[in-house]
């Protein structure tokens, strides 16, 4: 894997009525996927949903900033678009 991205899944925490009534959480996952910028910025992109994106200059801000703005994607009606990862490679032209 190249050194430059990881991919991650982050639960977004949703709320399901079980059969006596009474509400459980249930999570959904999203991929994540992050990079390194030229001036040493990680950049979030979250590919199930458009336009969802962030950057900071730590890991740990990071996941607290892709958190937040997935719920705010999905606050603005953002519907997630199925999809599945089936791998990054890097190829020389």
């Amino acid at each position: 894997m190249p050194e430059r991205w990881q991919k991650l899944r982050i639960c977004r925490t949703c709320y399901t009525l079980n059969n006596g009534g009474s509400r459980v959480k249930a999570k959904r996952e999203y991929t994540v996927v992050i990079e390194r910028d030229e001036d040493g910025f990680y950049v979030a992109t979250v590919p199930e949903l458009r336009g969802c994106h962030t950057q900071a200059k730590n890991l740990d801000t990071l996941m607290k900033r892709v958190r937040e703005v997935i719920e705010l994607c999905l606050e603005d009606g953002e519907s997630p678009e199925p999809m599945e990862l089936v791998g990054v490679q890097r190829i020389a032209v």
